[in-house]
């Protein structure tokens, strides 16, 4: 299967380098790194959110409430990772984001997550509903509709 196959569904892909340090003792990417990997993607999806202007409108802007990994092939050094990621479900102030992490060298699959992303009002430090323009957006990188 070919990556572009591996990663259908995902409306934003980006390209990670494995770098030397990202791996441990072991000689394969530690743990922890993969969480970064995905905030790497989550970041570029916010990008194309242009979520960075929303916030100094308004104020309001992502929290990551949740975030969780399943490792399904160990990464080493030299590689080059596919991360996509797309928004599964979305509820009045938060949605679920998912990533897949698929190696060049493997094309395999090798991590699956997931990252709950709650729409937070920074300057009154609490949870809010998400913005009707923003949900819009999503939904037009998604080409689909939520029921919230």
């Amino acid at each position: 299967m070919s990556t572009h196959e591996l990663l259908a569904g995902f409306p934003v892909v980006i390209e990670q380098v494995v770098d030397w340090g990202d791996m441990d003792s072991f000689r394969h990417v530690n743990n922890v790194v993969y969480f970064r990997y995905f905030e790497n993607a989550r970041v570029e999806y916010f990008e194309k959110l242009n979520w960075k202007d929303d916030l100094a409108a308004t104020g309001i802007g992502p929290i990551v409430a949740t975030a969780q990994a399943r490792f399904r092939r160990a990464v080493q050094h030299p590689d080059t990772l596919l991360v996509g990621v797309r928004v599964s479900e979305m509820s009045e102030d938060r949605y679920t984001m998912d990533y897949r992490i698929v190696s060049k060298k493997l094309n395999e699959v090798t991590t699956l997550g997931d990252t709950v992303v709650v729409a937070f009002s920074y300057s009154d430090g609490k949870k809010v509903a998400i913005p009707l323009e923003l949900k819009k957006r999503i939904e037009q990188i998604e080409g689909k509709q939520f029921v919230v």
